[in-house]
């Protein structure tokens, strides 16, 4: 990068101006990571200090039969498929309160747009799950699955967002995004939802008084430019609503061949590499530069492993997602070693080690727990520390 146009854009950032589109691209075309991470360690500072958010949250996929292929998609079954299947709502029930004793916040459910299901499982499955875990808090279905409902059903999009609501959806969560330019996009997606209708179900989530995250999916077959006109779009939204709570870039996942019938059903896998550490550490850090009307940015540790995840928290991040639990969607797709769960006590140590003070939240963001800060460095040294792989 020209030494004046990085001077340029670091006076940008510290005097806290809105960076542009063409800021964006430069800042993907410099190989001064290290320059990155502070700029982008300087915002979330100045934002959160040196707070990093997590919380308890189980992840629950009730079907991953599907009526779309898309083609990064490995987690999707058809109808008939060995591994195919479609919980019964007393077994969702009873898999959300095998945490019960872990003083569980959030159940965060995501599924396959199932062709033939009724509309009417998805409330009858909140409701359910809310009467058995009162306390808990419901972030359910993406906008994609939300469009799927109004097909099923004939309702609109308004309508099925107040029954949801009323059965006790707390959020939408953010998935269906992936890349919203349509150059890339015809590729990747196989479903009906874009750009026009996700946009649409999130903004009329957010008059509803809903809370919800946003997400991107990088490291694919988009370049940088796309991926700077995904944070825009959605930063344009977050001017509009002020509805997103968090951005989670998402990174894009091949498949291992560990699924139960040996099937590759990624389709672009041989005409891509997925993103390195860099890469991730800098679209981190892009991102929260870019993204200066969302409060908080997260890194999904089962994406990145949880060496990335303690160093993205130096590159712009402040949230590590929680302890997540049999993530189906990446675990289906690769072998890349992150555990099934984290604990409560392993995540508050994982972020200790990396130097920062833990803050357990709820969905909402709002804090459970404050937690003390990291220990120093001469009192890490004095007795053996945990290694994370």
């Amino acid at each position: 990068m020209d030494a004046g146009l990085k001077r340029e854009l670091e006076a940008k950032v510290y005097a806290g101006e809105r960076l542009t589109r063409e800021d964006g691209i430069a800042l993907y075309e410099s190989d001064d990571l290290t320059w990155l991470g502070r700029l982008a360690h300087h915002k979330r500072t100045e934002d959160n200090g040196d707070r990093v958010m997590f919380n308890v949250n189980r992840h629950l996929n009730l079907t991953n039969v599907c009526s779309a292929s898309c083609a990064y998609c490995s987690f999707q079954r058809k109808p008939g498929e060995k591994d195919a299947y479609t919980m019964r709502v007393d077994e969702a029930v009873r898999k959300a309160k095998e945490m019960e004793d872990e003083q569980l916040t959030e159940l965060h459910i995501v599924n396959g747009l199932h062709p033939t299901l009724p509309w009417r499982y998805y409330p009858k499955v909140l409701r359910e799950l809310k009467a058995a875990l009162p306390k808990v808090k419901l972030k359910a279905f993406t906008a994609t699955e939300v469009q799927w409902f109004e097909k099923i059903s004939g309702l609109s999009a308004d309508e099925i967002l107040d029954e949801l609501m009323d059965a006790g959806l707390e959020s939408l969560t953010g998935g269906g995004a992936e890349i919203f330019d349509w150059e890339v996009r015809q590729h990747i997606v196989d479903h009906a939802c874009h750009w026009e209708d996700w946009s649409r179900i999130h903004r009329l989530a957010h008059s509803k008084g809903m809370k919800t995250p946003s997400t991107m999916l990088y490291g694919h077959i988009e370049e940088p430019r796309h991926r700077v006109d995904h944070v825009l779009r959605l930063r344009e939204l977050q001017d509009e609503t002020g509805g997103f709570l968090v951005f989670i870039p998402l990174r894009y996942q091949h498949d291992f061949v560990d699924s139960a019938d040996g099937k590759v059903r990624n389709r672009i896998q041989a005409r891509t590499t997925m993103a390195s550490p860099a890469e991730s550490l800098k679209t981190f850090a892009v991102s929260r530069l870019l993204f200066d009307n969302v409060p908080h940015v997260k890194c999904f540790w089962v994406m990145h492993g949880l060496s990335v995840a303690q160093l993205s928290l130096n590159f712009g991040v402040d949230d590590l997602d929680g302890s997540v639990v049999e993530y189906k969607i990446t675990h289906d797709a690769d072998s890349y070693g992150t555990p099934n769960t984290m604990h409560r006590d392993d995540l508050l140590h994982l972020i200790w080690d990396a130097g920062f003070r833990p803050v357990e939240r709820n969905t909402r963001y709002e804090v459970v727990r404050e937690y003390d800060a990291a220990p120093t460095l001469a009192e890490r040294r004095a007795e053996p520390q945990q290694v994370w792989a």
